[in-house]
């Protein structure tokens, strides 16, 4: 039988993140570093507050939350005068995992402007919807990507191997970049088995398993909802982030 050929580019993430990583002293190559650049520069215009903003999995939301318009990606969708769906570029880039690699959904503007140079193309509702749902059998995190002025330009569905967002936040701790969901996940003890899927699923390392108990930094979580799909008893769902209560002017 004859070997599987290894990638330069796998090679190359082999090396980084297990004999690199650890020391922190990863080299950001080109790819990394002209969005890096690209958010730097935007921020000193001054029109720019971050690049991407988490969304969480349809599935993982009780029916009883109210969820606020446009917060969910299909209501995104909803709302777009347009969209067309293309290949991941960051995937694309790296190849470093072989999930679904057409997952990205271009809004507006720049779906005219691909699928002008047939770089995308047109899909109905349902399909955007099914490719969502794809996504999320395959763990990806659904994010919202950002122009200056909070403009919403598209929805990718990203793995932490490949993506320049979430390799710059895990690796460069780039956290200015992303603001997490408006929700958080909450186990119930209780109902949990400690079969580990949810550990094994966050790719944020937020959850560990102790002698059969989950454990759970809840501060770290981003909000995607990954966890709760993949729940097999359903012990975990989804709750609204509670706020931090505004500081009163009198008290100042």
């Amino acid at each position: 039988m004859p070997k599987e050929k290894i990638s330069a580019d796998r090679i190359r993430f082999v090396i980084l993140h297990v004999f690199v990583k650890g020391y922190g002293i990863i080299p950001m190559d080109g790819f990394l570093k002209s969005f890096s650049d690209k958010y730097d520069r935007w921020r000193e215009k001054g029109n720019f507050e971050f690049s991407s903003k988490v969304i969480p999995v349809k599935e993982s939301l009780a029916a009883r939350q109210w969820v606020l318009p446009g917060e969910q990606a299909l209501e995104i969708l909803k709302n777009a005068r347009s969209f067309a769906l293309a290949d991941c570029l960051c995937r694309t880039q790296y190849a470093r995992c072989r999930k679904p690699r057409e997952v990205c959904l271009l809004i507006d503007e720049l779906s005219d402007k691909e699928v002008g140079h047939d770089r995308a193309r047109r899909i109905t509702f349902a399909e955007a919807a099914e490719v969502l749902k794809k996504a999320d059998e395959h763990g990806l995190i659904h994010m919202t990507l950002y122009m200056p002025g909070r403009k919403i330009y598209a929805l990718c569905s990203c793995c932490a191997c490949c993506c320049h967002d979430l390799q710059l936040i895990l690796d460069y701790h780039r956290h200015d970049l992303m603001v997490r969901s408006d929700y958080v996940a909450v186990t119930d003890q209780e109902r949990c088995t400690g079969c580990g899927k949810c550990v094994e699923r966050c790719v944020f390392g937020t959850r560990s398993l102790c002698d059969g108990t989950i454990e759970f930094d809840s501060g770290a979580c981003i909000g995607c909802g990954l966890c709760v799909s993949v729940c097999p008893e359903q012990a975990t769902v989804m709750n609204l982030r509670e706020q931090p209560e505004a500081a009163d002017p009198d008290c100042a």
